[in-house]
């Protein structure tokens, strides 16, 4: 008998996330998983027929295929296995208003199992959506999955809340955040309490400053109607970054257990304050200008399709906040995220202090101690000054180099995992949903009333000159 039986629900399964990314890491779980027993269920206001709804799954796990055996190295496989094939076949789709408490009680009576039901649509429709099955009879086991941004301020974020806290419990809600899917943020936990040797080191008394960067060289690429109107603070920082600072600056949980692990994070965002407490000087915000991206040209973000120029998006943004509490009082925590920039860079820099007394006797590098951990490709470096190679009275910079384990998932199929077994330790907690906007909501305020100036940067630089740009 299968160790599992549910069925996946997902709304908005004809979009662009559930073909590019939902699909895909389902197939790569269910190659993992190979006793579950996972039916699929899709919806959408398209109408799709059953030959195109299964084309288009089987597309997009031959795509995860692909993906996999270009990471391992392997020649390209076309042809899925029988475990898969059989998923498709079994699969559904339904032309469906989410919105409509008729079409909810048809879909979930096309569930054979209790569903997990996955939301794969634009905040707005999600909480009409929430409204309605609010008041259906739902299956026993029931979860929700959904997409950041979970609400659009943080009133909203406690309205949707109270409305999924009315007919559901908390475990049994899913705010998915799929950086935490990552298995370098997975590795984070292994390298910070399972030894002893960086622990330690991770506190005021030791770290100079913290940077977390996630620069992006691609441009809007066909996503104004929702880019337009969050920005880079809100798509990237107020959800992703913010969660990644929450485990890189947590203490120690008992355990790896949802609620253990969830409070330690909501502890450290409950702590989080703008760098001096003045919000002007410590966020900044840009957007980006015609230029080259390696061989690419691109026009300047007002001029991309769909772009309107009045709303002032950021496409690039960068805080600067301060951990209030005692492990990390006075340490800069630096979070930075944009488009169109040169180079990507996907990082969590720690910096040291220098060594308050080198011997007098040594000469040679003067470059701070660093730990580098980069999120895909999964690595990490620590940059020591040593003895050099030829004169030993010469320190060098030198680094230890290590690869963490990629782990057998995607970041989505990570996510999908949690969602279908239960298992919320990977979404985010409803009070950290809302933390989260009460963090950023102080700079969007400044940016609206703006008292903050959008600076702008060539499309392939790093940025505006006169930003520091978080030295690599």
């Amino acid at each position: 008998m299968s160790s599992l039986q549910t069925s996946l629900l997902i709304l908005g399964a004809s979009g662009d996330l559930s073909k590019r990314l939902l699909l895909p890491g389902l197939a790569t779980l269910l190659e993992v998983k190979e006793d579950w027993d996972v039916q699929l269920v899709g919806a959408g206001v398209e109408d799709i027929s059953d030959a195109d709804w299964k084309q288009q799954v089987r597309e997009s796990f031959e795509n995860a295929q692909a993906s996999k055996n270009e990471d391992e190295g392997a020649e390209a496989e076309t042809t899925l296995s029988d475990r898969l094939q059989a998923v498709i076949d079994a699969s559904s789709y339904r032309k469906a208003d989410v919105t409509s408490a008729d079409d909810l009680k048809a879909l979930l009576a096309d569930c054979r199992h209790d569903p997990a039901i996955y939301f794969a649509l634009p905040p707005a429709v999600t909480e009409k959506s929430c409204e309605v099955l609010k008041d259906l009879p739902l299956p026993a086991g029931t979860r929700l999955a959904l997409e950041k941004p979970f609400g659009t301020d943080a009133g909203s974020a406690e309205h949707l809340n109270d409305v999924l806290h009315s007919f559901l419990p908390e475990e049994r809600i899913h705010r998915v955040d799929h950086f935490l899917g990552r298995s370098t943020v997975l590795n984070l936990l292994g390298l910070r309490f399972a030894n002893r040797i960086i622990e330690p080191l991770l506190s005021s008394q030791h770290v100079e400053r913290v940077d977390i960067v996630y620069d992006e060289t691609l441009g809007l690429e066909g996503r104004a109607r929702y880019y337009d109107k969050a920005g880079a603070l809100v798509d990237m920082i107020q959800s992703h970054l913010l969660q990644v600072l929450a485990v890189v600056a947590m203490e120690a949980p008992a355990s790896i257990d949802a609620d253990d692990l969830r409070t330690q994070k909501e502890l450290v965002l409950r702590a989080v304050r703008p760098w001096g407490g003045d919000v002007v000087a410590a966020g900044k915000r840009a957007r980006y200008t015609a230029g080259t991206v390696g061989d690419r040209s691109m026009p300047s973000y007002v001029d991309e399709d769909g772009v309107d120029p009045s709303l002032g998006t950021e496409t690039l943004a960068q805080l600067k906040l301060e951990v209030a509490n005692w492990r990390w009082a006075g340490v800069p925590f630096t979070l930075r995220s944009g488009k169109a920039l040169g180079k990507q860079r996907r990082e969590i820099l720690i910096t040291f202090k220098d060594s308050p007394h080198v011997p007098v006797g040594l000469s040679g590098a003067e470059r701070p101690d660093r730990l580098c951990i980069w999120i895909a490709p999964d690595e990490m470096q620590l940059e020591l000054n040593v003895n050099g190679p030829g004169d030993p009275y010469t320190i060098d910079h030198t680094a230890l180099e290590v690869s963490f384990n990629p782990g057998r998932l995607s970041a989505y199929g990570e996510v999908l995992a949690g969602v279908l077994e239960g298992d919320a330790t990977l979404s985010v907690r409803g009070d950290s949903a809302v933390q989260g906007w009460k963090v950023v909501e102080p700079f969007l305020d400044a940016w609206r009333a703006g008292t903050t100036p959008l600076d702008e940067y060539a499309a392939g630089s790093e940025g505006p000159d006169a930003w520091d740009n978080v030295d690599a």
